[in-house]
């Protein structure tokens, strides 16, 4: 039974935990769209006040300003992590015109993943559409074409936003067709701006009362310039925030050229859980053609991991936007995602290949109360990268699993295999149940006369008379296909045995993966081994 071991697999253990106990407004928020652009994070997206007055004092020309601000309502579909499935359901946001064409700067939370918009122009009953010509998720801006043309349209600022400058907020704010503008002053040049939808670097602060459906409208000063686009609001503390002119206006070219930024089509807000330790970003909605949607993601997921970092770990969006910041929107990235509704983790790849469902021992083994492998430590603090004496084939393993063979080795059958096994006494791994260890192998000669199923057959034969065998289970991840058995139990101990058997999808070899559990650390150790395990050479 100990001769060989199971293949490269991505195993990580799914934590679903009840949108009631998600923390930091991950599951308390509903989503722009999906009530009336009401954004909530750190900062706050609703903002202090209620209905707006017009500005008074000042030159700002009103009448400009109202033409060019428009009102944006976006309808889809859109999975709330408090409310659930919102379907054809519409809210609205704001957003001003800088080119006569019809070129309009708003949020990117106000249209990513809409099915489509209609726009009110300088307070119009009769909507125009409009088409997304480019979006950015971490600085939460967006552009769009109206069609027609002849509109009037702002400037932006290129002066400087000092505290204390006269500012006017404009926009539509409660979904109200009204227009409304409010007056306030900067209060802060250089405010942070992570927020639980958003990675800005620094925004301004100013006290120009907004409201939900305020989002993407202008923050013009008194000659009528754009020195902000709104996208925040904290109504406890009275503070509202404005993405800078400075920060839009390089972003804006680029999205305007139908080019994205920092984006990979997801519509969504990040979620923190202390207790259960559940982070990352839930997905509302997914624009159709991202890479978003071809590698499989789906509203209501929940991205975890990014380029196999965890990300949201702070409750906002500054790891997911620093894995974006550091790639071009064309380069591969490893993603791993759990399917809420489904409790299933997946793993796929950004511009390559599709998600997959991946197994968790861990979580399918358990431990503890299922009668299975107790005692030890909770977790292994250490792992190390082992490699066969070929250099062939590699894996992580325990640090504690010092005792390492990487010979290869020549069976019975005459085949020759390449071979790496690590426990903390090889010897005790071999001769008993009682200590945990793992054997990796990989072999083209046995796939040119046998099979992973035929491999598993043999590796196994012995394992029901010395185990309780809990039957066999199709194996697959994005890099190879077969069988895995799992054998409880084992020598009259808690002891349990995996052996996964496959092979990639040219079929040039066939790889096997033997792991023992003997605590409830090992089966960690189990995932940890099965999602780093890479063949690299010839075997």
């Amino acid at each position: 039974m100990r001769s060989q071991r199971p293949p490269y697999v991505r195993l990580l253990p799914v934590t679903v935990v009840a949108c009631a106990s998600l923390a930091l407004s991950g599951c308390g928020a509903v989503l722009d769209r999906v009530s009336g652009d009401d954004e909530t994070s750190s900062p706050s997206p609703t903002a202090a006040g209620s209905s707006a007055s017009q500005a008074q004092g000042g030159s700002i020309d009103l009448e400009d300003v109202e033409a060019a601000t428009i009102q944006i309502v976006a309808e889809g579909t859109f999975i709330d992590p408090e409310f659930g499935e919102q379907t054809n359901s519409a809210g609205a946001g704001s957003g001003f015109i800088i080119d006569p064409e019809g070129i309009a700067v708003t949020n990117n939370h106000v249209v990513t993943g809409a099915a489509f918009l209609e726009v009110f122009v300088g307070g119009s009953t009769d909507p125009v559409n409009a088409r997304v010509l480019g979006v950015s998720e971490c600085s939460d801006l967006a552009v769009i074409d109206l069609d027609g043309g002849d509109y009037p349209s702002l400037r932006w600022s290129n002066g400087s936003a000092d505290a204390g400058l006269d500012v006017y907020a404009a926009g539509f704010p409660l979904g109200d067709p009204e227009f409304t503008l409010t007056r306030g002053i900067i209060s802060k040049a250089e405010a942070g701006g992570e927020t639980n939808w958003a990675s800005v670097d620094s925004v301004l602060e100013h006290d120009a009362t907004i409201n939900p459906g305020n989002s993407g409208g202008p923050l013009v000063d008194d000659t009528g310039a754009v020195v902000g686009v709104n996208y925040a609001g904290n109504s406890e503390t009275r503070q509202q925030f404005a993405i800078a002119s400075s920060e839009a206006q390089t972003i804006v070219e680029q999205l305007r050229a139908e080019e994205d930024v920092t984006s990979l089509g997801i519509n969504g807000q990040a979620i923190f859980d202390e207790t259960s330790g559940t982070t990352g970003v839930w997905v509302a909605s997914v624009e159709s053609g991202t890479p978003a949607d071809t590698v499989g993601i789906e509203p209501g997921d929940i991205v975890t991991q990014l380029e196999n970092i965890n990300i949201a770990t702070e409750g906002d969006m500054s790891e997911y936007c620093d894995v974006l910041r550091s790639r071009t929107l064309t380069d591969v990235l490893q993603v791993e995602v759990l399917r809420y509704a489904t409790s299933e983790v997946l793993e796929g790849q950004f511009n390559g290949d599709p998600l997959v469902p991946v197994t968790s021992f861990a979580q399918e083994l358990g431990g503890g109360e299922d009668g299975t492998a107790t005692g030890g430590d909770a977790t292994y603090g250490e792992y190390v990268s082992i490699q066969d004496d070929t250099g062939a084939v590699s894996v992580d393993v325990p640090a504690e699993w010092s005792d390492i063979d990487g010979a290869p080795y020549t069976g019975e059958d005459g085949i020759d295999r390449v071979d790496v096994r690590a426990a903390p006494s090889l010897e005790a791994f071999a001769g008993g149940w009682d200590t945990p260890g793992m054997i990796l192998t990989a072999s083209s000669g046995l796939a040119a006369s046998s099979t992973p199923e035929a491999v598993l057959d043999q590796l196994g034969a012995s394992g029901s008379e010395v185990c309780t065998y809990e039957g066999r289970q199709p194996y697959e991840d994005q890099l190879y296909s077969g069988v895995y058995d799992i054998f409880t139990n084992c020598g009259g101990t808690a002891a349990t045995y995996v052996i996964v058997s496959a092979a990639p999808a040219d079929g040039s070899f066939i790889v096997s993966v033997q792991v023992q559990a003997n605590a409830e650390r090992d089966y960690e150790a189990i995932d940890r081994i099965l999602s780093t395990f890479v063949v690299t050479g010839s075997v």
